[in-house]
């Protein structure tokens, strides 16, 4: 690569870092601040910082509400990324490996699941779990987040590839049950892929709006997108609610920054991965 074409190169990557994080500084910089300095100062540079005791204030308001919304997305993104982390490998590991008859028609089946927007089908499964009984509960927004389309295509793509069927066979001889290869061998080679698939999956589930929007009515069980959007709501009868807004964001980008950093090296794994014979 030619001199000139690095520099371009890092200086676009630079560009596009400060894209990413010039919001991500002024929130951190935002929430050291009182609700009164957030518009009597600027907000690119700290003025009178008191982050810990804004941040108690988010813990401590309204009872601690917030903690509740933070255990709520916890729970959704965390059970739902795993549960449907799981079921994406076990469906895309037979539809690689399996012959079956159908076999196509359901992988087209799963593609046309990943071409459909999920907002289109939040009113239908809110009818849905409206005759169910299941409307405004935990369920409401669990149960949709465990089977994710593109979960499916990703992994039947990746075991298609990363799954010798000579390892299958040796361990179909050794007396291994289907079931167990799958979750001693199959998931091992997979793990790349199901780092992805979690990772998006618990990203998208935690950031989640409009489907606990109209699946949820009881501020007890709304995440922490639903329960911002409500102080930021009403912030014009209590200023403090911005203040509190604000910090109650950084709070909620902090998981997801610390499982990238977590779960990245799993994808410098997976990228040498056929790149040496045994």
């Amino acid at each position: 690569m030619k001199p000139t074409t690095k520099i371009t190169v890092t200086a676009l990557l630079c560009v596009a870092a400060l894209y990413f994080l010039i919001p991500v500084y002024w929130l951190v910089i935002a929430s050291t601040k009182s609700t009164g300095d957030l518009y009597g100062s600027s907000g690119w540079w700290l003025f009178n910082p008191q982050l810990i005791d804004n941040l108690t204030k988010v813990f401590t308001h309204n009872d601690g509400i917030f903690l509740r919304w933070v255990g709520n997305t916890l729970l959704y993104a965390g059970v739902g990324a795993a549960v449907s982390t799981w079921v994406a490998a076990a469906c895309g590991y037979a539809l690689a490996k399996f012959r079956f008859r159908g076999r196509e028609t359901v992988f087209n089946l799963v593609l046309g699941g990943v071409l459909v927007p999920f907002t289109a089908l939040a009113l239908p499964l809110y009818l849905l779990f409206s005759q169910l009984g299941l409307a405004d509960t935990v369920f409401a927004v669990l149960l949709p987040c465990l089977v994710s389309p593109f979960g499916v295509y990703l992994c039947r793509i990746y075991a298609d590839a990363a799954v010798p069927e000579e390892l299958l066979e040796a361990g179909r001889l050794d007396g291994a049950g289907e079931a167990r290869i799958f979750h001693t061998v199959v998931l091992r080679m997979m793990a790349p892929a199901l780092v992805t698939t979690f990772l998006f999956e618990f990203v998208g589930i935690w950031n989640n709006y409009f489907l606990p929007l109209v699946m949820l009515s009881d501020t007890e069980l709304y995440p922490i997108t639903l329960g911002l959007a409500l102080w930021q709501s009403t912030s014009d009868r209590e200023p403090v609610l911005t203040q509190l807004t604000i910090g109650g964001a950084l709070v909620s980008v902090l998981p997801l920054m610390i499982a990238m950093v977590f779960l990245q090296r799993f994808w410098r794994g997976g990228l040498t991965q056929g790149s040496v014979k045994g």
